[in-house]
């Protein structure tokens, strides 16, 4: 490559060369997966070095969110899980409530409990330190945990812990298994997703078509998919928090548990989230208009425009 490219306005960065510095300053146009990742990126705290090269690309910075594919994803489709169910019959969550507290080996388990599952990786980013801080206060709450995933070894140690001191509230299983992230889905009455930066998530959009309703720090795409529920008006599709500490995760917790106890209240707000449109056709709809927007910049002679 030759020596011109290594200067700051090109793709030096700290006296070294970045690839990804490169890919940014000489694309045309930059997308992420929200809209709110596309501006956090553009931040010191969540730029990692390179929030001034985005900043600069403002105007041709855009966040489209990730779809989902619906045949996979929703429990009226779904290969793994024990009862078909819809926002016109949700009978069948019950019986898939049921059969995720057994594939845990919950023991004669309180079904009249709220649920909250997660999946994941077990690591900061992910949220688990707040977890962690407040795990101990949690297990003491009229609710049942049920976790899968593997990552930092003190978290995975954290569960384990909690697992043998609550065997009636909280149940882990330290793997990845498709087929259980299924039963999670279905089977949770909640999902929880405290992540410190979340580009776009897939489980809280999972998590809506099932009606299991998401519990969410508001960054990323986390965002842009929930929205705050609101029992005077029946709007809102789940439950968020801003402040990156355990206490402002326990008090939506304990919001969402309170919720819980209106089950008429509770099935408005499961059927919000299922009635949610997360597929492809929007986003693709967004990426073709990105794309015409370049293509249209392109085709201008050149000296006629001087952005994109």
């Amino acid at each position: 490559m030759p020596w011109d490219l290594l200067a700051i306005d090109k793709m030096e960065f700290f006296g070294q060369v970045n690839f990804l510095k490169g890919a940014l300053v000489y694309s045309d146009f930059i997308t992420t997966v929200s809209r709110k990742y596309s501006h956090e990126i553009q931040t010191a705290e969540f730029g990692f070095g390179l929030e001034g090269v985005l900043r600069d690309r403002a105007s041709t910075v855009s966040g489209i969110l990730n779809g989902v594919d619906y045949e996979e994803w929703s429990p009226q489709a779904d290969k793994f899980i024990v009862a078909k169910y819809s926002p016109q019959d949700l009978t069948g969550k019950a019986k898939c409530k049921q059969d995720l507290l057994a594939a845990f080996g919950v023991a004669n388990p309180n079904l009249s409990l709220p649920v909250i599952g997660i999946v994941s990786r077990f690591a900061a980013q992910k949220g688990f330190d707040l977890i962690a801080q407040i795990m101990e206060r949690l297990a003491r709450e009229e609710m049942i945990i049920v976790a899968l995933g593997n990552g930092d070894r003190q978290f995975e140690e954290m569960f384990a812990r909690m697992q043998k001191q609550f065997p009636q509230k909280i149940a882990v299983k330290i793997a990845y298994d498709n087929a259980v992230a299924h039963k999670i889905e279905a089977g949770s009455d909640m999902f929880l997703m405290p992540s410190k930066y979340e580009p776009c998530g897939l489980n809280q959009i999972y998590s809506l078509k099932y009606g299991t309703v998401p519990v969410v720090r508001a960054t990323g795409g986390l965002d842009d998919t929930i929205e705050p529920w609101d029992a005077r008006t029946g709007k809102g599709t789940g439950f968020k928090f801003t402040d990156y500490s355990g206490e402002a995760l326990l008090l939506t917790i304990k919001e969402a548990l309170k919720a819980f106890r209106d089950q008429s209240s509770w099935q408005t707000l499961m059927r919000n989230g299922m009635n949610k449109d997360f597929s492809w056709n929007a986003s693709a709809k967004e990426y073709v208009r990105v794309y015409e927007r370049v293509r249209q910049a392109r085709s201008v002679p050149s000296g006629v425009l001087t952005a994109v």
